[in-house]
């Protein structure tokens, strides 16, 4: 049985009075491709965010690999684990987002190489060779010494993805990493996911691309106003949703 990377258990999180998150339970094996799906608002990208303390949590707990994650138990007080503690702990998940993020005064290769050098302590000539696999891998090696403003968004894209997995994450995760590209640069996104997925890579995604979860995830999670209402294999959900909630949701979505 594989094992599990991460264990989300009793999950909440409130702005002010409006609770965004109402008691989420998942967990994600090793090697699994998870998708989250559901509507905007319903809370899926703040779990996402919550698992490497983007997001402050009120309530339950997040294991990665382990090992809990953002908070410790003082007798009985519940107290959030330093900035140092947090950092090294979110070097644990690599994360691309929407936005690339990217530094536009450095090349491709020295964005994927910073958290290397930073972070990781390397010297240069180590962190490029890293980078410059990576930046292979999501087919720039032709484009390692371009800065972001001479690549294209797909090419920005690729260039965030490869610089989070160089740094060899237990968890990727992935933020709706297609929702800001123009329709044609999609699939050149989907295509390294799926790549890494083959690679057996455990990710868990925000996606709204249906067709791209279904080909591609070992589990589906819908989530609707701040719970999971369902979660299953793809063909499962997808073609026979227990829920009349899903069955409503994917009337409305792409996958067709």
């Amino acid at each position: 049985m594989a094992k599990t990377i991460l264990e989300i258990k009793g999950l909440r999180k409130t702005y002010g009075h409006h609770e965004v998150l109402k008691g989420v339970d998942c967990s994600v094996a090793e090697g699994e491709v998870i998708s989250i799906i559901g509507s905007s608002g319903s809370g899926k990208t703040t779990m996402l965010r919550c698992v490497n303390m983007l997001e402050e949590f009120q309530d339950g707990t997040i294991s990665l690999d382990g090992e809990e994650i953002g908070y410790h138990i003082e007798g009985s007080s519940r107290r959030r684990k330093s900035d140092k503690e947090i950092a090294r702990q979110r070097a644990l998940t690599g994360m691309a987002f929407q936005q690339f993020n990217l530094f536009p005064h450095m090349s491709a290769a020295e964005n994927v190489m910073l958290g290397l050098i930073k972070v990781k302590k390397m010297q240069k000539a180590a962190a490029r060779a890293i980078a410059e696999r990576w930046l292979d891998r999501v087919g720039l090696s032709a484009r390692a010494n371009h800065y972001p403003g001479q690549l294209s968004g797909g090419q920005q894209q690729r260039v965030a993805i490869a610089r989070a997995i160089a740094m060899s994450p237990r968890l990727m995760l992935f933020d709706e990493v297609t929702s800001a590209l123009d329709p044609e640069l999609v699939g050149e996104v989907l295509q390294v996911i799926k790549g890494l997925a083959a690679d057996g890579m455990t990710m868990l995604l925000v996606t709204h691309e249906m067709r791209f979860a279904y080909e591609v995830s070992s589990r589906v999670i819908f989530m609707n106003q701040g719970v999971i209402c369902e979660q299953g294999e793809p063909k499962e959900m997808f073609v026979r949703p227990k829920t009349e909630r899903l069955a409503e949701f994917l009337k409305t979505s792409s996958f067709n």
